[in-house]
């Protein structure tokens, strides 16, 4: 499994599209990811937020660049210090946003690095503001803009509490720093923003190529039998990382019959962007994402033994040996 950021506080949550995920795998991969603790029981401490003391950054000092960062100097501050170091001019972080963001972190007192996403070659995606992030983390970061460079010092009641985070390295009484850069954000809002692709298979749903943050429309043709095989192909094509089986995604979603057209499923209608690991999917969403760019629109259509076959969610209306037909937007990798 693919090393979780440490910054988590509690594990993000499963795909939540009705049935698709597996009950056993996702507890597995719930009581198996990342050392971070869960305080996901307890109200989040709150902080005074301060304008430093924060480590100079000694090498790497443009946006976007993996930052060198100099040992504390001194005692540090026993509130939450925030820097700004670049002011971005995007727009600003609301609470409940994913924000998508690259960072380093390491400890005040050592300078010991514990955690980055730059080596990783990929923004770390969470949501921000909510409790699933260390609470320094949710404080200071809501309202600052996007294309923002953020220096935080964070004293211990702020980030892993007096337990620390032993796996990381990290004692109860530990400041850490982190080096943030705010990349983009993410909503239930959200939709792909890729290049439009000719629909020309007349036997195959059309999906509609709006942009708007609204659900599409899926036409699925009448009168055509459904295809025996996956279907996987782009409505909008995005430019952005191809998609390994291996990898977690968000993403929007939309899913109807194929017999009849009808809706049994949407993240539009739900109002919440689905999270997910491609392993823990059906197996037509697992193969069919499998290769596609993030910031897409593809079309899947599903056969039942890719789907649900003789086995349908209970209390879906979904019915045995049904087609699936979906719009999935790709909105960025976890």
């Amino acid at each position: 499994m693919r090393r979780r950021s440490l910054l988590l506080a509690v594990p993000a949550g499963l795909l939540t599209l009705a049935g698709c995920g597996d009950d056993k795998k996702a507890d597995k991969a719930k009581s198996s990811d990342s050392p971070s603790p869960s305080n996901s029981t307890s109200a989040a401490p709150t902080a005074k937020i301060v304008d430093g003391p924060v480590p100079e950054i000694t090498k790497g000092n443009k946006f976007g660049q993996k930052p060198t960062v100099a040992k504390g100097s001194g005692k540090p501050s026993s509130d939450l210090a925030v820097k700004t170091l670049i002011e971005g001019k995007g727009a600003e972080v609301k609470k409940g946003d994913y924000l998508q963001a690259n960072y380093l972190g390491q400890i005040w007192a050592t300078a010991k690095v514990f955690d980055n996403s730059y080596d990783r070659g990929n923004p770390t995606v969470f949501p921000i503001g909510v409790g699933q992030v260390i609470p320094g983390w949710d404080q200071a970061l809501v309202g600052k803009k996007l294309d923002s460079r953020v220096e935080l010092a964070i004293p211990p009641k702020m980030g892993y509490g007096t337990e620390g985070n032993k796996q990381a390295g990290i004692k109860g009484d530990d400041t850490l720093v982190f080096v943030v850069d705010l990349v983009g954000t993410f909503s239930a809002k959200s939709s792909a923003k890729g290049k439009e692709v000719a629909q020309s298979n007349i036997d195959l749903p059309k999906v509609g190529t709006n942009t708007d943050g609204k659900a599409p429309s899926i036409d699925v043709p009448k009168k055509k039998d459904a295809p025996k095989k996956l279907v996987a192909s782009y409505v909008l094509e995005g430019d952005g990382d191809e998609i390994k089986e291996t990898d977690s995604l968000l993403c929007q979603y939309k899913g109807v019959l194929w017999a009849d057209g009808k809706e049994f499923d949407s993240s539009y209608k739900s109002g919440q962007l689905a999270q997910f690991q491609l392993a823990q999917v059906v197996k037509g969403w697992a193969q069919g994402l499998t290769g596609k760019k993030v910031g897409s629109r593809v079309l899947i259509v599903v056969p039942p033994e890719l789907g649900y076959g003789d086995q349908p969610p209970q209390g879906s209306t979904i019915k045995k040996d049904s087609t699936l037909v979906f719009s999935v937007d790709i909105l960025a990798k976890m």
